[in-house]
């Protein structure tokens, strides 16, 4: 009986899945984003994520239950180094998750795995203010209304003309 194994196996044996998901890890962790089929992406992201909550405390023994799992040294310095430090006030959420469409050989629907905090594009368009109509109407509104500082007719005139010689002369 399949009592409570409710994850996901992937079509392989243990032992594949979970070289095959440590390899994707430490993928992951090197290179900030991955493609890969839906299916993977999200067995991954229920391995790593757990993963990078625990580099959050930079211990010898946190550090040895990390590379009990990934098995690359360089994929464990990353991940204590760089990525501890952009998700240390992350309560969760590391990874996104972005569907591409269907492969084109057997129709698997393909996706892209990537770490939250290291997107440029996302975080260009985040720290952006998206404006609406509505707020924008309530910005403009206050600057419509102040009063303007009106010069003399004369000295506009006055300084209207030698800009205008000036530039009849170029």
């Amino acid at each position: 009986m399949r009592h409570n194994k409710k994850f996901n196996h992937l079509g392989r044996t243990a032992s594949h899945r979970a070289a095959m998901l440590s390899n994707m890890a430490v993928s992951l962790i090197m290179h900030k984003r991955i493609t890969t089929t839906l299916a993977k992406a999200k067995a991954l992201k229920k391995y790593v994520e757990p993963l990078i909550t625990k580099s959050k405390e930079d211990t010898t023994n946190s550090r040895r239950v990390v590379f009990s799992y990934l098995q690359d040294k360089k994929a464990i310095t990353e991940l204590f180094t760089t990525i501890s430090k952009a998700v240390a006030d992350r309560p969760g959420g590391y990874t996104r998750i972005i569907k591409t469409g269907f492969r084109a050989s057997d129709a698997a629907p393909m996706c892209f795995i990537e770490l939250v905090d290291f997107d440029e594009n996302m975080a260009k368009t985040a720290k952006k203010a998206k404006r609406t109509r509505r707020s924008s109407k309530k910005a403009a509104a206050p600057a419509a209304e102040a009063p303007v500082a009106e010069a003399p007719a004369e000295e506009v005139a006055e300084t209207a003309a030698p800009a205008a010689e000036e530039a009849q002369a170029e």
